[in-house]
């Protein structure tokens, strides 16, 4: 990827000139880059290191439509959003915004909006139809056309292995994770990938959000925010207690190290793998010593499941204990194979779960309640905490050290209304995008090792269960014609990302 000033600014003037004209949106005045330093020196007041990277992300049942098209088989949301009354208003990803026919126009809108990085991920049924057994060359070729034009347009592709739509197959064979031959399938698919863009993917997430995998998908899960339950749903599943429960999350995580092993053995020497987990965290109520203490043992709590014995090999002994005869089954092997090192871990960032304060109790915490009028985004679930995109890669560097962090997510819903010259004033959205990077800004100037961050989402698109109701996009996209129409917030990322700076 260049870092070229010179071709930085030159871009602007061509390319970003025609999209800005093209949306009616005022030109940026170019203004000379804030300096953020080089290797080794400390960036500027509002800078990011050399060669931070500035991301968009999707996902591909979110995007890519062409549900059953060119081999692809059924995955469990296609199945999930075709039965009545699971999603809102009926609506499906057969279509979404038909990125698997537009992905050219996709990427060029990247490119102008100033993005170096793009997340996207591949879906596991479109390369095996059955799960496993024969591949699908045609939906592999899809992948290799996609990341051709990324590299072409000078974007680094970062691909996500599993997005939540597992093949249908493997759900009715094996109840998908409830069984650990979905693992191994996963393992082989991995692997199948690697194999394939390792060449030119430099980056493989095996697994986004583990907890929507198992504990949402199985059983939902209740948030609490303004006084208010608000129940999710985002994966389909069987609803499951405790001790199936915890043998469903202990498969997902051998998954896991099954795909870093897969990878290691089938990709290019020095392809890259780690986890994109919604890693849980606590905020503490001061940044003072003890307080910082108390979030960091609330945090590691919080990730007992997933990121613990990922990033330790081992499972927490207390909650092994607490779990008793619903502990997981597992061997020695399994653990040495989740175990297995990664080169960086992604987390996706919205909400702390708890905010916390020191305390002389055993766990070494006390939660403090969220007040009733602490303000939220548009999304009922979406408790406004900026100084997350701080906290969660210091905590997750502090208990655990990862080599490189990432966040893989970042981005709010909003209302998004048309304005009458056609242009999206999404003055929310900015405003929430520019305070989460100072506080990622706060990061890198302390040395936490964050090398990029990813805004969900490059576009508007299919958000679950909330079918289309809800806009994540800093491009809006008229669902009826396509039509896609840079906001408000891609001008501002497009300024930043060309600083490298928060502006």
């Amino acid at each position: 990827m260049s870092h070229n000033v010179n071709r930085r600014q030159f871009s602007t003037l061509t390319g970003g000139a025609a999209l800005l004209a093209a949306s009616g949106l005022p030109a940026v005045a170019q203004t000379p880059p804030v300096q953020s330093g080089t290797t080794g020196e400390t960036p500027g007041a509002r800078g990011f290191p050399e060669g931070f990277l500035w991301g968009v992300a999707t996902a591909a049942y979110q995007i890519e439509g062409a549900w059953n098209e060119d081999g692809k088989g059924e995955s469990i949301w296609d199945r999930y959003a075709h039965t009545p009354g699971k999603i809102k208003n009926g609506d499906t990803g057969d279509v979404a915004i038909d990125h698997y026919h537009r992905y050219k126009e996709d990427v060029a809108l990247m490119k102008d909006i100033g993005a170096k990085a793009y997340r996207f991920s591949i879906s596991w049924p479109r390369i095996f139809p059955d799960g496993t057994g024969q591949l699908n060359q045609k939906g592999l070729d899809f992948y290799d056309r996609l990341v051709d034009e990324l590299k072409a347009a000078d974007i680094e592709p970062f691909a996500t292995l599993y997005h939540w739509d597992l093949p249908q197959v493997l759900q009715d064979r094996y109840g998908g994770w409830q069984s650990a031959e979905t693992a191994k399938a996963f393992g082989e698919y991995a692997g199948v990938v690697a194999k394939a863009l390792s060449d030119r993917v430099g980056h493989f997430f095996t697994i986004n959000e583990f907890k929507q995998v198992t504990e949402t998908a199985y059983r939902g899960v209740e948030l609490h925010v303004q006084g208010e339950t608000v129940r999710l749903m985002s994966a389909p599943g069987i609803l499951l207690e405790d001790g199936p429960l915890n043998q469903v999350r202990h498969h997902a995580v051998l998954g896991h190290g099954l795909a870093v092993q897969a990878i290691r053995a089938m990709g290019r020497a020095g392809t890259k793998v780690g986890p994109a987990e919604n890693m849980g965290h606590a905020l503490p109520v001061i940044d003072s010593p003890e307080h910082v203490k108390a979030a960091e043992a609330a945090t590691k709590a919080l990730n007992i499941y997933f990121l613990g014995p990922m990033l330790e090999g081992r499972y927490d002994e207390a909650y092994l204990t607490a779990a008793g005869k619903d502990a997981p089954k597992f061997t020695d092997e399994e653990m040495k194979i989740i175990g297995a090192p990664v080169d960086f871990v992604g987390i996706n960032v919205y909400i702390p779960l708890l905010l916390v304060m020191a305390s002389d109790e055993p766990q070494g915490y006390r939660e403090v309640p969220f007040s009733l009028s602490h303000p939220k985004m548009f999304s009922d679930w979406h408790r406004l905490s900026p100084e997350s995109q701080y906290w969660a890669p210091r905590l997750l560097h502090s208990i655990w050290k990862p080599k490189e962090i990432y966040i893989t997510e970042n981005g709010c819903a909003a209302s998004d209304e048309v304005a009458a010259d056609g242009n999206i004033y999404d003055s929310d959205r900015l405003t929430y995008l520019r305070n989460g990077m100072m506080w990622q800004q706060r990061a890198t100037a302390e040395g936490i090792p964050l090398k990029g961050s990813f805004v969900w989402s490059a576009m508007d698109n299919f958000e679950w269960i909330n079918g289309y109701g809800d806009r994540f996009g800093i491009v809006h996209v008229d669902f009826k014609t396509q039509k896609r129409t840079p906001k408000l917030s891609a001008q501002w990322f497009k300024e930043a990302a060309w600083r490298n700076a928060v502006v």
